[in-house]
């Protein structure tokens, strides 16, 4: 039986505008109903997150920062920083790599060298607690994870400057304009491993749904994992399923109610 069901956001149950389903809300209550637990896993952080299901949030976990922050009913159950001097040096890097923007992602707020009204707005679709700095490398806060903006496109303009450290560091392209960089065990893999041990869950009682490769990991773990019709093709390869319908046409609700007969 499965008692955990944890989604991906963008590109997954969210449209290419950002919204959810209005369908999404009756069928989360069904699930709450039937004991199983809801849990939304994303690059976002955590407080964009709580807002964007704040009248669920009781009953919804959270997976923020692509899996290095975890907290579930105001409790955190899981943190992986990353250490300051290693994030100063890829800052170093990513100020040199041409039309992207740097966002330092941090468990009390996100944090900015560009005041680019443009950018401001961008990131906040994303991070709902902002602040822009004069040097992200002398920000005094537990360190998430860098996230760069690219948008020429994140695969091909920024992924190849750090490819040297991918064998001790958590690096992914996370969408075609987004590539984050965090600890090695920062990712929604190991996050969900950590939530299956705190809540004594086993492996073929979770589902997950993902898109892109930032969910790579969480698709491996998860014994019902549900690649998005719309997904990236090597999420596609490592998922058991490939959903009905994709993220425009409500393709995690359309599976979740035909799954548990909801």
């Amino acid at each position: 039986m499965i008692k955990l069901v944890v989604t991906d956001l963008d590109g997954t149950l969210l449209d290419s505008e950002k919204q959810i389903n209005p369908g999404f809300w009756d069928l989360h209550k069904k699930m709450v109903d039937k004991g199983i637990l809801f849990s939304v896993a994303s690059g976002r952080q955590l407080y964009n997150l709580e807002e964007t299901f704040a009248q669920v949030a009781q009953n919804t976990l959270f997976i923020a920062e692509n899996g290095t922050y975890v907290r579930y009913r105001g409790n955190d159950l899981h943190i992986a920083p990353l250490e300051p001097h290693y994030a100063a040096t890829f800052i170093r890097i990513a100020r040199n790599i041409p039309h992207t923007g740097l966002i330092l992602c941090c468990k009390n707020a996100a944090y900015l060298e560009s005041k680019d009204e443009c950018f401001i707005r961008e990131i906040k679709k994303y991070y709902s607690r902002v602040e822009v700095v004069n040097d992200l490398t002398r920000v005094n806060d537990i360190i998430l994870k860098l996230a760069i903006y690219d948008a020429v496109d994140s695969e091909t303009n920024s992924f190849p400057h750090f490819y040297d450290y991918t064998d001790q560091f958590k690096i992914v392209v996370s969408g075609k304009d987004w590539m984050d960089i965090s600890h090695r065990s920062g990712n929604k893999g190991v996050a969900l491993l950590k939530i299956q041990k705190v809540l004594g869950l086993r492996r073929d009682e979770m589902m997950a749904f993902g898109d892109f490769l930032n969910d790579y990991e969480m698709m491996e773990v998860a014994g019902h994992s549900y690649a998005m019709k719309n997904a990236h093709p090597e999420i596609k390869k490592i998922s058991r399923y490939i959903t009905d319908f994709d993220n425009d046409n409500n393709g995690v609700v359309d599976t979740i109610q035909k799954v548990f007969a909801l």
